[in-house]
């Protein structure tokens, strides 16, 4: 029996080395070497976000890194508002309303359809006095990247802080983050870096730190004014999770050794073949575009046909040995999920492919 191939969005199989990274003897986290390793860590993910601004690495997944943002910019006197087109752009205003921001604006557009870049410019100009703007990049549950340098400039107009989140786009697409104009950046390790899931890194401006110091109420553990207090020591605040921080080492040596413009092409590649694939079958892709979106080049969302229903189609696949996701909440049992993100190949696109063929021919 074939292990099973994970082709979800995240988490993402994991290279042989990375996984043994995470056996290394454990370290004094107050000491040299770990800072050593930190200072590595943070250095390169700044290569990856093309950024100059501060960034740190955190004991936590993606969703932590969220609601670090949210949580450290946020309090009764903070409008946000937060762009939505599924799950994920959903989820910044759900954690906006748990620290009791001023007022929270959600503008909502249909899971699956494109930002309309005039219903946010709107959104905008009707609320008073705008500080913070957040939007998700490469929206996974939908299938579609959203547009981020459009929105930026929009946040920028207002003079507002452009929180992005980027956890599935980074590492496997094009995110110059200051060139987008980006406060607040974020990325997850179990999707385009290839690491296990648990941590996550954010990036912030020092316009982003000056609304956080004006916060009382920031979060205790991830009070980002301590994390950059901390840095200063080549330190986290609190204990890291040291293996995690291992494996991220060697997650980011592979992506050093593989070249950011290759990996970026890889990962454009496959998406590409995946979407060839399931339209030759007579399937039809989820999202819909307009002049300024695109589909993901990390998951691509697919129509579910009438034909066949969930259970059959990705039970099937995994009879086969490739496990794919289905829709999420309102689009369970409607779509499928295939991703092709991290240190994933032709080869294991082609034995996914192969194994929906099966299933919908």
């Amino acid at each position: 029996m074939k292990e099973e191939l994970l082709m979800i969005p995240g988490p993402v199989p994991v290279l042989p080395r990375i996984l043994e990274a995470m056996s290394k003897p454990m370290i004094r986290h107050r000491g040299d070497e770990f800072g050593r390793i930190y200072e590595e860590i943070v250095e390169t993910l700044k290569e990856i976000f093309q950024t100059r601004n501060d960034l740190f690495a955190l004991s936590g997944s993606g969703t932590c890194a969220m609601e670090a943002a949210i949580g450290n910019l946020a309090d009764k006197k903070t409008g946000i508002v937060c762009i939505a087109n599924g799950k994920f752009g959903d989820r910044f205003g759900e954690i906006a309303d748990r620290y009791e921001a001023d007022a929270v604006t959600t503008v909502n557009f249909a899971w699956g359809s494109p930002i309309e870049l005039e219903t946010v410019k709107e959104a905008l100009e009707n609320r008073p006095n705008p500080k913070v703007v957040t939007m998700v990049h490469n929206e996974t549950s939908t299938g579609i990247l959203n547009p981020a340098k459009e929105v930026g400039k929009l946040a920028r107009k207002h003079d507002a802080i452009f929180v992005l989140d980027c956890i599935t786009s980074i590492g496997g697409d094009e995110v110059p983050v200051d060139e987008f104009g980006v406060d607040v950046a974020i990325v997850g390790s179990q999707k385009c870096l290839g690491a296990p899931p648990g941590m996550s890194a954010i990036s912030v401006s020092e316009k982003a730190f000056d609304l956080m110091l004006a916060n009382k109420k920031r979060p205790y553990y991830m009070d980002l004014v301590a994390y950059k207090k901390s840095f200063g020591k080549k330190q986290t605040p609190y204990t890291p999770a040291l293996p995690l921080f291992f494996a991220l080492r060697e997650a980011l040596a592979v992506i050093r050794e593989e070249g950011m413009e290759k990996r970026i092409e890889r990962h454009r590649m496959l998406a590409k073949a995946v979407r060839t694939a399931v339209t030759g079958f007579g399937l039809s892709l989820f999202p819909e575009l307009n002049e300024v979106s695109e589909y993901s080049n990390t998951v691509t969302a697919i129509n579910i046909p009438r034909e066949l229903t969930d259970e059959r189609l990705r039970g099937g696949m995994r009879k086969r040995g490739v496990m794919v996701a289905g829709g999420q909440e309102k689009l369970k049992g409607k779509i499928f999920r295939i991703a092709t993100m991290g240190n994933i190949t032709e080869k294991e696109v082609l034995r996914t492919i192969e194994a929906l063929e099966q299933v919908v021919i």
